[in-house]
């Protein structure tokens, strides 16, 4: 008997056995079992890719967006919209059969938009391109699930089902181990298994001028929601702060000691991505600056006077500017004693453009 059919027999037994407190215990096992065949299920075959061949794509840039949805819904379109890059849009379904890749620009920044192939029902038990579609999906930081406005509302459920069964959580957080609150059997299972991703996900309805403004406003009202036109180019500049607000990006500009500031190229940090604190900033530039670090003098929202004498476990928030002071260093031929070395790396000094900020 194949995994597919295994996993139907036991959600048949599932549906005949009455759900009390009795049979709690043996759904719970039931549920622990599908979950463990539907892991075999996206399992890839032996010797080849998880993404498939020629599927994936490198990570570019500073964080990655999937487009999910049906067939026909408009991703094409808006990726082209939003990029620039070229992508086949049709009126029939299917017109993307690859992972197709974009770049956005935005708050200077780069965000890698990816194309997917439309995924149907029955996805994660292998249907289509599901696969492939659902393993870039979980390599992305925030997933765009782009609905028809004019088609029926199920279609948001079908496809949160399809992304859920192979353990994709959207807009849900890891539960607590410890259970230091109100969990369920799923939780439970989620936590044993070890393998899920938790992402965040935007629900961004298309076509709104072919629907009334009722259904309009009832959809905008939806949590996790997003309308927009593609045909008309409506609400795409709030589409893409909505991404910035999801991925939570900061941008952390560099200053070396009595120079200006460069606010041109910035050091982007992300809590999913290494994390936030002047740590994090030090190991994104180079590991190997950890070892000489004194101290860091920080200018932002983060620094409570400017500028803030900060330690590696200081936490940045976006726009922030940064001084890395180094620790003294001996002369050499010196006995004991020290002079002071506080300019930054190299990589540091070389960025420098403007800023009214010295000490």
């Amino acid at each position: 008997m194949g995994i597919l059919e295994r996993i139907k027999e036991i959600e048949a037994e599932m549906a005949r056995t009455q759900k009390n407190k009795a049979t709690e215990y043996h759904l719970g096992q039931l549920k622990a079992k599908i979950a463990k065949l539907r892991t075999q299920l996206l399992e890839p075959p032996k010797g080849a890719s998880a993404g498939g061949d020629g599927f994936e794509v490198t990570k570019f840039g500073h964080g990655r967006v999937a487009l999910i949805g049906f067939p026909s819904v408009g991703k094409s379109t808006l990726l082209t919209m939003l990029t620039g890059t070229h992508s086949e849009a049709a009126s029939y379904e299917f017109t993307t059969l690859t992972c197709i890749p974009g770049i956005i620009h935005y708050n200077d920044t780069k965000i890698q938009l990816l194309d997917l192939p439309g995924i149907i029902e029955g996805a994660s038990e292998g249907k289509g391109r599901g696969r492939q579609v659902i393993a870039v999906a979980k390599s992305s930081d925030l997933v765009l699930m782009v609905l028809d406005a004019s088609k029926s509302e199920g279609h948001r459920q079908i496809l949160t089902r399809e992304l859920e069964a192979v353990g994709l959580r959207l807009n849900k957080r890891p539960p607590q181990v410890l259970f230091r609150e109100d969990s369920t059997v799923d939780d439970l299972i989620d936590v044993i298994e070890g393998n899920r991703k938790y992402i965040k996900c935007v629900y961004v309805y298309n076509k709104i001028d072919v629907v009334g403004i009722d259904d309009v406003d009832n959809l905008a009202r939806q949590p996790n929601s997003l309308v927009i036109s593609c045909n008309l180019q409506l609400n795409l500049d709030r589409l893409l702060a909505r991404m910035w607000e999801e991925m939570g990006l900061v941008r952390v500009y560099t200053k070396p000691q009595g120079q200006q500031p460069d606010f041109g190229d910035p050091v982007v940090l992300s809590s999913d991505r290494g994390g936030c604190t002047v740590e994090d900033f030090c190991n994104h530039i180079h590991r190997s600056l950890l070892k000489d670090v004194k101290y860091v003098l920080v200018w932002g929202t983060s620094a409570r006077h400017y500028p803030q004498h900060c330690g590696l476990g200081h936490g940045l928030e976006d726009e922030d500017v940064v001084q890395i002071v180094k620790k003294k260093e001996k002369e050499e031929g010196g006995r004991g004693r020290f002079k002071s070395h506080t300019n930054a790396p190299d990589r540091i000094s070389d960025r420098v453009k403007k800023a009214p900020l010295k000490t």
